[in-house]
């Protein structure tokens, strides 16, 4: 590790990267909610944040195209504050037994189906671009 590596500014930049990240996909759940609003917003925050999800991860694993301050800005920022598994937990328990069933099961199949269809994305980004 180098001393700049190890440099105590560094962990500020990660800190303030994450914290804008966050800052930006917080306020677009906000919008998405004012927009949407209940179980069917919280459904498109988390089905779309898992495909973008997807999408950066894949695509750190497959190239360096990313640097890690993006990757962190876009994923444990951006994304972890646009996607809710706390609001989708509540609202589903608060939910009747048929709504409860539907939303769980769509939520965690749009889920998973978002993160494979994010790293599909990735492969036909790198046949398409290299």
């Amino acid at each position: 590790m180098s001393e700049t590596d190890r440099h105590p500014l560094r962990r500020v930049e990660a800190v303030a990267l994450v914290a804008i990240g966050g800052f930006a996909g917080s306020n677009l759940r906000y919008l998405v909610d004012l927009l949407a609003g209940g179980l069917t917003a919280t459904l498109a925050v988390n089905a779309v944040g898992s495909l973008a999800l997807g999408f950066v991860l894949y695509e750190a694993r497959r190239s360096d195209v990313l640097a890690p301050e993006t990757r962190s800005v876009l994923a444990t920022g951006f994304l972890s504050s646009l996607t809710t598994y706390s609001t989708f937990a509540l609202q589903s328990v608060q939910s009747t037994p048929v709504v409860f069933l539907a939303n769980v099961g769509a939520n965690y199949a749009l889920g998973f189906a978002g993160v494979l269809a994010g790293r599909a994305l990735v492969g036909i980004v790198h046949r398409r671009w290299g």
